[in-house]
């Protein structure tokens, strides 16, 4: 059987994680195309040939499975609804009942692809409880290009002669991102120049642009910026992260390589935090002579986040959707009204319907005779 895929996304970041995807769909002889609600994600896909340029081109199109890296989806176009996730439960949200934003349900998705257990559990409970959508654990597409890791790159310890790499990363919310932060600003400009470290950084695109333009001002032989999505390749070339409550974190940790925090706002016994300037230094070198203890929290950690080494959370997420849009559902109950939402997302699109899909979206098995 032909399916539609359809990849929707509102940043950039989300490129990464709608690629692999993308790849898995076009193996095995799908359409896919490529949507982005907001001018930034719309920037990133224009060379793409099989981007949509309008919501009534998403529309016609009438997808059969919306692969989703947003937080709502328009409610009124065809498919089944899919979350797949633009991050990694980074703990950087609280809402005020105790519980996080990660785990916000808006009322949008049928089925929601997690991570692994530490979202699959709260994800399963949710979906017992309100009953309209499902949970399957697919692993992160975005995290594919990742696998396998070779040796050396889970090998902590294996540190050579070589001036180590530290790789830099920061958030944009400005009371949790270290690029605001001066100190941290004075204190990695002195490291660079010493020729005891190489450093790579890169900022969230959301931080402004005088932000981003101080920390590039730091270039140097030992300082390279770069302005990129693709944080992979950077992953993989770095030795330690120096970070502060980015879900870059979450990333870099997946092989099994420590990582430095700058006040980081969740007591995390997997990371090495540190609350001054003037612990940086020291923090490093814990960091790149990492002790048995501390590995043993970080394996300990990714067995909880993301439990995949094999580089095919794509196909299983694909898998997962083909199956649900054939099951049947009748046990689900009709997703919430969300008149206002849907309201704000019309409005937002500029793209006016009483249409809207708020059953699980099904496709009959095709049989041998079909």
């Amino acid at each position: 059987m032909q399916y539609k895929f359809l990849i929707y996304i509102s940043y950039s970041y989300a490129l990464p994680i709608g690629n692999p995807l993308e790849q898995e769909v076009i193996g095995r002889g799908f359409k896919v195309k490529w949507f982005s609600d907001i001018d930034d994600g719309k920037k990133a896909i224009i060379d793409k040939p099989n981007s949509l340029d309008t919501i009534k081109d998403v529309v016609i199109y009438q997808p059969d499975i919306v692969l989703a890296a947003t937080d709502d989806i328009p409610d009124f176009i065809t498919g089944l609804k899919v979350q797949i996730f633009h991050g990694f439960f980074a703990k950087k949200r609280p809402l005020k009942n105790g519980g996080f934003y990660h785990f916000r349900i808006r009322g949008f998705f049928d089925l929601y692809c997690t991570q692994g257990p530490n979202t699959t559990r709260e994800f399963k409970r949710l979906s017992k409880k309100l009953n309209y959508f499902e949970v399957i654990e697919t692993g992160w597409s975005k995290v594919d290009t990742m696998f396998p890791l070779s040796e050396k790159a889970t090998d902590s310890k294996s540190i050579t002669e070589k001036i180590p790499t530290i790789m830099i990363a920061s958030t944009f919310t400005e009371r949790l991102s270290l690029a605001y932060v001066d100190s941290v600003f004075n204190e990695i400009k002195r490291l660079s120049e010493t020729n005891a470290y190489k450093f790579i950084m890169v900022l969230h695109p959301k931080l402004p642009a005088e932000i981003i333009k101080k920390w590039q001002s730091l270039t140097n032989k030992n300082f390279t910026f770069f302005d990129t999505t693709n944080l992979t390749p950077l992953f993989l070339e770095a030795d330690i992260l120096f970070a502060d409550t980015t879900s870059a974190i979450q990333e870099f940790v997946l092989q099994k390589k420590p990582v430095v925090t700058f006040k980081h706002k969740v007591e995390e016994d997997f990371l090495i935090n540190i609350e001054e300037a003037n612990a940086i230094e020291n923090a490093f070198k814990s960091a790149l002579h990492p002790s048995d203890e501390l590995l043993k929290k970080i394996s300990l950690y990714i067995s909880e986040l993301h439990p995949y080494y094999d580089g095919k959370s794509s196909k299983r997420i694909i898998d997962a959707c083909i199956s649900f849009l054939h099951k049947d559902k009748s046990y689900l109950k009709n997703k919430p009204l969300n008149l206002l939402r849907k309201y704000k997302i019309r409005k937002r699109l500029d793209y006016f319907t009483f249409k809207s899909f708020n059953k699980a979206y099904t496709i009959e098995p095709q049989t041998d005779n079909d």
